[in-house]
């Protein structure tokens, strides 16, 4: 048998055998179960974390712009020219143009602030997935004569509004025109959207005549929004190309608007990290404190192999070893159970807060109204790896101490 062997064997057999104190047993076992929840705990955090991320991306970015160029006193009226413009540039993907109109709807005694965005839906199709969220029919009547109008779901529930139903927008007038009563303008609500999150409470779309008609701009447009390709390259990006423009512009991106939520998951996600990551170290003192018991329990059986010749290097790999099959057990077990829990994590929360009668999550406080998760190999990888690193470190010091041991005292 080579040494390498002997020394696995070793590991293996002490990791095995009953101690004569049940005590070091239920140490060794909760090292394990710490480790394991450790493991659970941080792979379900980073899972909600990326779940976060993707929703950001592919959700709330999906409507809101990536980037757009707004009129700041007259309307854009060659908006074909500027996104032809805009074209050129490789990172911008589609253009599109907008009016914004900022109002009060009114229905009945309940007014809600809103922000409508008139579209053309041939070119917002390129720049949004904002049809996604709505039935073909509501998005198809954004290009319908009369004054149509798609709101989110939850914002026609506050105001008890159906498809079919009309509705007041209030919009206040030009401080050109003095102090006048603002400008109402009645609406058909022609569809639904359902976002999930505070969009659905703030945000219409209308059809692009309407809202320039409401601001006065005639065939002008209010402002040009583009898609890029990296979205981390917004800011850059809209001040190249919003640099070339003659017109007078404001320049904006989502790093203004939702930029502080991408920093905030970005943080949380670091500071989880570390904090789990202590959550095992502590968990691996257990280890620290079975090994240490063990050695004082194998006290004699150490002093024999080494009578027999086992060197002191052996010694300290087998009780190494025993530690790091510990702290194995413990990741492979975390990785297993966090792996499976993330993969159905959010419709565990659904079925809590359904059982619970309780909303964890509120659209009005968060971009989205629902726990997402996504689960990730590299981060079940690196959390169990990292987790297994930090667990054979604890088990050195304990098994340096019994490399020490002298075989006279021990037997002595």
């Amino acid at each position: 048998m080579s040494r390498m062997s002997l020394v696995w064997g070793l590991g293996w057999r002490f990791l095995r055998t009953r101690h004569s104190n049940r005590f070091i047993s239920f140490i060794s076992v909760s090292s394990i179960v710490g480790v394991a929840l450790g493991v659970t705990v941080l792979i379900l955090v980073l899972s909600a974390m990326n779940g976060f991320e993707r929703e950001l991306k592919e959700r709330l970015l999906a409507v809101v712009p990536h980037a757009e160029m707004i009129a700041v006193e007259a309307p854009i009226m060659d908006w074909h020219t500027m996104a032809a413009e805009a074209a050129i540039h490789k990172e911008v993907v589609a253009s599109a143009p907008f009016t914004l109109v900022n109002g009060l709807l009114q229905k009945g005694d309940k007014l809600k602030g809103v922000s409508v965005r008139g579209v053309m839906p041939q070119w917002e199709q390129q720049v949004s997935e904002a049809d996604h969220y709505m039935s073909s029919e509501a998005w198809q009547s954004l290009s319908a004569s009369g004054k149509p109008l798609v709101l989110g779901k939850a914002l026609a529930q506050q105001l008890k509004l159906e498809v079919g139903d009309r509705v007041t927008l209030m919009v206040p007038r030009p401080q050109s025109q003095g102090r006048r009563p603002p400008q109402r303008v009645v609406f058909t609500v022609t569809g639904l959207f359902d976002l999930g999150g505070e969009i659905d409470r703030t945000m219409a779309f209308t059809s692009l005549a309407v809202a320039s008609e409401i601001r006065g701009f005639g065939d002008g447009v209010g402002g040009l929004r583009l898609k890029l390709d990296d979205l981390f390259a917004a800011p850059a990006v809209i001040r190249a190309v919003g640099y070339e423009q003659t017109h007078y512009l404001y320049l904006n991106d989502w790093t203004r608007t939702q930029g502080h939520l991408y920093s905030d998951i970005q943080l949380i996600r670091t500071l989880m990290y570390l904090v789990l990551v202590l959550m095992v170290a502590v968990a691996s003192f257990n280890i620290i404190c079975s090994l240490v018991m063990a050695v004082q329990d194998k006290q004699a059986e150490i002093a024999i192999l080494r009578t027999m010749g086992l060197s002191r290097k052996a010694v300290m790999g087998a009780f190494v070893i025993q530690g790091a099959l510990t702290g194995l057990t413990g990741c492979v077990l975390g990785a297993v159970l966090g792996s499976a829990l993330a993969w159905r994590l959010s419709d565990l929360i659904r079925g809590l807060e359904q059982a619970l009668g309780v909303k964890l999550l509120s659209g009005d406080v968060y971009f989205i109204d629902f726990l997402p998760s996504q689960l990730m190999l590299s981060d079940v990888v690196s959390v169990t790896c990292v987790a297994f690193v930090v667990t054979v470190l604890a088990s050195l010091y304990p098994a340096w101490q019994a490399a020490k041991q002298e075989p006279a005292q021990a037997l002595g």
